[in-house]
């Protein structure tokens, strides 16, 4: 809606398709949206969203490892919720690498940017073009450049700001908010909690 095109991805073409179609009647108006496979959305894309559960986090980027260009920027979502094991939604798991920003960055090739961007928006805020995000975005990155893109992006969300919230490894703690937030979400009943950062000028 605010004017970017958008590649959806999918395993399957088919579902692809479909949700770019939803997103589209969701829009209310005409939008540049399509769907594609995971590969080739990959390779069609400037900056790459990952939006799959940490079960699949590894498994995507695995597959979709070839199709990356030079010079992309990775958002890496997923957070490591224990529901990934079994457990509940309101605790992360270990992850070896530290967070899933940093895992992500193990697996895609060096020329990748990874950046850790949006873990703390509500998914039933962004999906309503009704309601306004009134949420901030904490930006983690080794890359300032790819800081920056994503930052831009923030600013494509009305209600939302962007905060440079420093090196990768900080997605440690970003990862952990996102777990917070759902222990609220559950304790009040509502499904939007989200995180505002005062004092500090908005970053976008």
């Amino acid at each position: 809606m605010a004017g970017h095109q958008v590649i959806v991805g999918s395993r399957s073409l088919d579902r692809a398709v479909e949700a770019a179609k939803m997103i589209a009647q969701t829009a209310g108006r005409p939008v540049r949206v399509s769907g594609l496979t995971n590969e080739n959305a990959v390779s069609q894309a400037d900056v790459v969203v990952l939006t799959v559960p940490f079960t699949a986090l590894l498994e995507t980027l695995k597959t979709v490892k070839p199709s990356f260009k030079p010079g992309q920027v990775l958002v890496n979502v997923s957070v490591p919720l224990e529901t990934a094991v079994g457990g509940r939604a309101t605790r992360t798991v270990g992850v070896w690498a530290g967070s899933a920003g940093e895992l992500a960055a193990s697996v895609v090739p060096k020329m990748v940017s990874v950046v850790t961007a949006f873990n703390n928006v509500s998914a039933e805020l962004l999906k309503d073009p009704s309601k306004r995000v009134d949420c901030d975005v904490l930006v983690c990155s080794n890359d300032d450049n790819a800081k920056r893109i994503v930052l831009d992006l923030v600013k494509s969300i009305e209600g939302a700001h962007g905060f440079d919230a420093g090196a990768l490894e900080n997605s440690r703690t970003v990862e952990q908010i996102t777990a917070l937030l759902v222990s609220l979400n559950i304790r009040y009943k509502v499904k939007n909690a989200g995180l505002r950062i005062t004092g500090i000028s908005h970053a976008s």
